[in-house]
């Protein structure tokens, strides 16, 4: 449905893309997450048009953005990181405005009353937009992007500025327009990515670092194997113990505690099985294993070692 191959984009001397390809297939719903700064923002305004890139392509549906862009933008409903609303008007007067200024040829009463519905404004229809709440405005703004029904919704930082019920509100419907069309959104916030997107894109300074399932996206990096151990014993015996085992690379405590036990992280050599070393460690001590399990890595964790590891790249190629 998206295809984006080379992207390059500089301001100046700034390079803001450099070198951006990804896909996106049909109903499938796309987290592009970097820090802020990491080329999320533009690389979402070349894929709508509103930029012109240095180099590379961009197709929706198979139409190029700069080569047929009215084409192309009929596929794409788009809502920029602060929602392009007109504070004065209802909240009914500014969908029909969206409805005429994209030339739809659905029924305007129905296809409002069905944007209303999804997204949950209809109970706000003769409302001014400067008096909503902004959980409100932010629904509002992917309903703009709904009208006309665009297979492409494009959806920049959709939940910043919410509180924790609107976030969940938020996602959940982005959960439900991805059963019906192709969803890209970008975001900084890990979990919001991690409990939404079927893929992830992981943007750093320009450049794309992981293209990955969401529930794999840990196996795209060489990582160590992760145990969480709950041991009764002196807690720096304990981590003395667990770090002299074999193949064990790191050990430390979570400072989690359990009536007379505490938790450990031990994190292992690739390939390397260290539970038999960790349970007679602790026998040799004499210090009671009451639990070990292995510990999977949370996209935070995969996203801090990718980032850590493009900076150590980025200064062994300047030396």
């Amino acid at each position: 449905m998206i295809e984006v191959e080379h992207l390059v984009k500089s301001y100046g001397t700034n390079l803001a893309l450099d070198d951006v390809s990804f896909s996106v297939g049909q109903r499938e719903i796309l987290g592009l997450l970097g820090p802020n700064g990491a080329g999320k923002s533009t690389a979402m305004n070349i894929m709508t048009g509103y930029l012109s890139a240095n180099a590379g392509t961009v197709r929706i549906g198979g139409k190029d953005i700069l080569e047929e862009p009215g084409e192309a933008k009929k596929r794409i409903g788009f809502l920029p990181e602060t929602p392009p609303l007109y504070g004065d008007m209802r909240v009914e007067e500014y969908l029909r405005f969206v409805y005429d200024l994209k030339q739809c040829t659905y029924n305007r009463d129905a296809h409002i009353d069905e944007v209303c519905r999804v997204t949950r404004i209809a109970d706000a229809r003769r409302r001014i937009i400067k008096n909503l709440s902004t959980g409100y405005r932010q629904r509002l703004g992917i309903a703009q992007a709904l009208i006309g029904n665009p297979e492409v919704l494009v959806l920049d930082e959709p939940t910043v500025g919410l509180d924790p019920k609107q976030i969940i509100e938020v996602r959940n419907l982005i959960r439900t327009l991805g059963r019906e069309h192709t969803v890209i959104l970008s975001s900084h916030i890990l979990s919001e990515v991690q409990a939404v997107c079927d893929r992830v894109v992981i943007l750093d300074g320009g450049r794309v670092l992981c293209d990955e399932k969401t529930d794999s996206i840990s196996r795209t990096i060489q990582q160590n194997s992760r145990i969480r151990v709950s041991v009764c014993g002196p807690g720096k015996e304990v981590l003395e113990a667990l770090r002299a085992v074999p193949d064990v690379l790191s050990a430390m405590a979570t400072g989690e505690r359990e009536k007379d036990s505490f938790s450990y992280f031990v994190e292992s050599a690739p390939g390397a099985d260290v539970r038999k070393g960790v349970f007679f460690a602790m026998a040799q001590g004499g210090w009671p294993v009451v639990g070990m399990e292995q510990e999977g890595y949370s996209l935070e964790d995969v996203f801090l070692k990718l980032t850590e590891a493009a900076d150590t790249a980025g200064k062994k190629r300047k030396k």
